[in-house]
């Protein structure tokens, strides 16, 4: 497992955080593998830290259900996806995102198309720096969407989209478009559409990253994926 030193292990949250980036890395990497119990002790001696701070991360890492905590066995990291969760993954994806693109394309003085633009101009600054592809393009990934789920201004949709975790467990699953080009293009096709106020062409560009998405990690399993259910005629306001 690769990991860094906290830089000052005497400041408790410093130390949970980096912890918790730290274990995070190893997990979305595949250097833990699922079914992998944690050793709390073991941790602890090899970052240099308390059991605090790692039981800290730890917890943080449940939230993100990346590990799952059994009483007497302690904390180990969670199954990856199935091809059935996959699917009903992308399902949920497709019943909110391209609503969430269509409203965010309706107010051209509100829409979030600028904040968009700055996201992906550092995303193509970082293509193809080494060691850190994956890292980047899952924060790169909960950062859009969630912007344009924001701009939707529906918390409980935020809120259920969030509980998900969609981002970790997809790039856990598979390192798909893992220099991210692929998913600069199709955000970019989101982004433009929404620049310009038309929430047709926001909708079925963000309809078509989740199809394409979809494909992608479906590559992750020896067998042919279920189509996805038609779930994207369902529309909300506006």
């Amino acid at each position: 497992m690769i990991v860094t030193t906290p830089s000052d292990p005497s400041t408790g949250k410093v130390a949970a955080s980096e912890v918790y980036s730290a274990l995070r890395q190893s997990i979305l990497d595949g250097e833990m593998a699922p079914g992998t119990r944690i050793n709390i002790d073991a941790v602890s001696r090899r970052l240099g830290v308390s059991q605090t701070p790692v039981r800290e991360a730890l917890q943080r890492l449940e939230g993100d259900n990346l590990l799952v905590y059994s009483p007497g066995r302690g904390y180990s990291t969670t199954p990856l996806l199935d091809v059935a969760e996959l699917r009903s993954l992308f399902e949920f994806r497709l019943l909110i995102e391209p609503w969430a693109a269509r409203s965010a394309a309706v107010d051209r003085l509100s829409n979030p198309s600028a904040a968009l633009e700055t996201e992906l101009k550092a995303l193509e600054g970082r293509i193809g720096s080494l060691g850190t592809a994956r890292q980047d393009l899952v924060a790169h990934d909960a950062r859009f969407h969630g912007m344009i789920l924001a701009s939707a201004g529906n918390q409980v949709v935020q809120q259920a989209f969030s509980k998900t975790h969609c981002h970790l467990h997809l790039f856990r699953l598979y390192p798909a478009d893992v220099e991210g080009r692929i998913t600069l293009s199709e955000h970019r096709s989101v982004r433009d559409a929404i620049e310009a106020s038309d929430p047709a062409a926001a909708e079925e560009a963000m309809r078509a990253h989740i199809r394409n998405s979809y494909h992608r990690f479906a590559h992750a399993f020896d067998v042919q994926p279920p189509q996805l259910a038609e779930v994207e005629q369902v529309r909300m306001a506006p």
